[in-house]
């Protein structure tokens, strides 16, 4: 249970991390939605990757570029269903592209990232 909270207090910094590069690009530099999504994921992914491997998983594996490949996997999965959520949503004017994040965001953070992060990426090897 401490791993899940630890992992949503990083996940929510993160998010942070991620949603005000997303504004900023959008809003204010002008950047298309998608290409903004992008950039922002990357940029709160690697903070998310360090942090889940340091503080919230305590990896003791050596082999860090095995769990970097790994990690690189769920990431850019994470990004693709975060993408194609936001696409979905703005296109077929369900929500604006703000909102979209949000609802796509927290539903693929709960339920995609932390399941693949704590038994695929950070997996204790007993």
């Amino acid at each position: 249970m401490l791993d899940f909270f630890k992992y949503n207090l990083v996940a929510i910094t993160a998010t942070a991390l991620d949603f005000t590069v997303f504004v900023f690009l959008t809003k204010i530099i002008g950047v298309w939605y998608v290409a903004a999504a992008v950039t922002s994921a990357f940029t709160g992914g690697l903070f998310a990757f360090w942090y889940n491997r340091k503080w919230v998983f305590k990896s003791t594996d050596d082999k860090i570029k095995n769990q970097a490949v790994k990690y690189v996997i769920i990431w850019f999965s994470s990004i693709f269903l975060n993408t194609f959520g936001i696409y979905l949503m703005v296109e077929n004017h369900l929500l604006t592209e703000v909102y979209a994040k949000i609802v796509v965001s927290l539903l693929v953070g709960v339920l995609f990232n932390f399941t693949m992060n704590k038994y695929y990426v950070f997996k204790q090897h007993i």
